[in-house]
């Protein structure tokens, strides 16, 4: 069957109806499609923004960021830290043998009238605690020191004069005569120290002036029993930055730039571990230094030690034990220095101290502090266990005249 030839017009007309029919038919199929696919994937920016970068840094990128907060702390007391370099003269003693008059006669010229002295050289570090020139430094840094001299950051030295030295704390106070518009270290609180804050030690260690090393405050109230200085009371800041010969004096910063110790106590076996005398009682001292020279400590007069349970009956059951202690907690008493308020007293060696003025004692560390912290010729009642039987005695506490 043959169709009649549609004119062109219409031809045209019917292709385009059919295309548009064609189209619809097909957007139909696929709305009908795309509900039964996956998902759609979220958008992403073909390329990050600046404000995307910033988002994706890591904590030590966006903490330190590009200028760092220890510039921003070593630049706040900058100025203030101080070099300490000190001289002392020791003569030697002449050995008695050659000063006999016979081999003085038989070697005549020949023996020498004195032994010739000799110069040892000191460094440390210090901070500058106020306008008029008072330095605040370590003890063992000036103690002895024929002459201290003092150098600032910008080149200017002046000649030390040491107010004031405690060795119990470790502390001095060195004045200088430099104008009244010294720069002044920023002091902060050691009671707001936590285990993890930023430690910044500045100082000169080794000769090496202006160092500055970064760590944390790896512990607190480490006592001075504890590192092996037995002749300090002190409670350190532990930390893990770098302090080496040379630091000692120099400050301990807080991550804003503020003093928070005074570094100090270097143990020669220590790997990365130093001690700083807390600011806090740095503070205390060196007010009193500046006023009165001198600090007096009360003192009992006994060598003791913590005890437990535990550790009396390990000793108990040793067969060598010379001693039987008493399976408490308290402090046990391993010598009673002569003269002392102690032994006046009637305390013993091998008695266990267990009370002072109704407190229960319990460590060595605890007992030490109440000490430190009552006056000048108080009475203190002591209860101790002697044996199986229990004492009470009236101590009155002393002045330490001599640290070591």
């Amino acid at each position: 069957m043959r169709f009649p030839k549609l004119p062109r017009p219409v031809r045209q007309l019917t292709t385009h109806v059919l295309a548009i029919a064609l189209g619809v038919v097909l957007t139909i199929s696929t709305l009908q499609v795309l509900p039964s696919q996956a998902e759609p994937a979220p958008l992403a920016p073909a390329v990050d923004t600046p404000e995307i970068i910033a988002q994706r840094q890591s904590p030590a990128t966006s903490t330190i960021g590009s200028s760092s907060f220890v510039t921003a702390a070593v630049n706040r007391v900058g100025t203030s830290v101080v070099r300490i370099d000190t001289e002392r003269t020791i003569t030697r003693r002449m050995d008695p043998f050659l000063q006999d008059p016979f081999f003085r006669r038989f070697f005549g010229d020949g023996l020498p009238q004195q032994m010739p002295s000799e110069q040892l050289r000191g460094l440390g570090s210090g901070f500058i605690l106020d306008k008029s020139g008072l330095v605040l430094t370590n003890a063992h840094v000036v103690d002895k020191a024929d002459k201290v001299t003092v150098r600032l950051k910008d080149g200017r030295s002046f000649e030390g004069k040491v107010q004031g030295i405690d060795e119990v704390t470790d502390l001095a106070v060195v004045k200088i005569n430099a104008g009244n518009d010294l720069p002044v270290a920023p002091l902060g609180s050691s009671s707001n120290v936590q285990v993890g804050d930023w430690a910044i030690a500045v100082g000169n260690p080794l000769g090496f002036d202006n160092t500055v090393t970064l760590g944390i405050v790896s512990t607190l109230k480490r006592s001075s029993a504890q590192v092996g200085i037995t002749d300090k009371r002190l409670d350190f800041i532990q930390t893990d930055a770098a302090i080496n010969p040379g630091n000692s004096g120099g400050p301990l910063l807080n991550g804003r730039g503020e003093v928070i110790g005074i570094n100090t106590a270097i143990r020669p076996d220590a790997m990365g571990i130093g001690f700083a005398i807390p600011i806090d009682k740095a503070k205390a001292i060196a007010s009193v230094l500046q006023r009165q020279g001198k600090v007096p400590h009360p003192y009992l007069g006994v060598q003791m030690v913590t005890l437990t349970p535990d550790l009396a009956k390990q000793n108990n059951t040793d067969p060598n034990s010379p001693i039987q202690i008493p399976e408490i907690n308290g402090v046990f008493v391993m010598q009673v220095i002569p003269n002392s308020p102690a032994a006046s007293a009637g305390i013993r060696r091998g008695d266990v101290i267990v009370q002072v003025d109704g407190k229960a004692i319990t460590s060595a560390e605890q007992l030490q502090n109440l000490v430190e912290d009552s006056r000048l010729g108080q009475v203190l009642q002591v209860k101790l266990q002697r044996g199986n039987q229990t004492q009470q005695l009236s101590v009155r506490t002393a002045e330490l005249q001599n640290a070591s």
